[in-house]
């Protein structure tokens, strides 16, 4: 039975505005096994280690070299770029994005 991997550029994590981690590729293994629940705790186990190993690359050429080295079965990703819409910083305080004015309600 082969080794199934995936090789991925990871997204920019929404916690934070960096990019770091999302220049480079990552080598993730499939899970070969299905995880099991724990009755009386309730914790999730698994069996399969290779889960836990994530390898990075610089490029995508590397990531794939290596699967193609170890006989992995690999399967890329390709990423979806991001379309920035180019806009001005006055378009940050433009009246016109409220959609209905501000009404103040009197309580008479």
């Amino acid at each position: 039975m082969a080794i199934s991997v995936r090789i991925h550029r990871p997204a920019k994590t929404a916690m934070q505005s960096g990019t770091g981690n999302s220049r480079r590729w990552l080598l993730e293994f499939e899970p070969q096994a299905a995880r099991s629940i724990d009755p009386l705790m309730g914790w999730t186990s698994s069996r399969d280690t290779r889960q836990q190993v994530k390898l990075w690359f610089a490029s995508k050429e590397e990531a794939i070299a290596y699967a193609k080295q170890q006989g992995y079965d690999y399967r890329v990703d390709e990423p979806k770029e991001r379309r920035v819409k180019p806009k001005s910083y006055a378009d940050n305080f433009a009246y016109s994005k409220v959609s209905e004015p501000y009404k103040v309600k009197h309580n008479v």
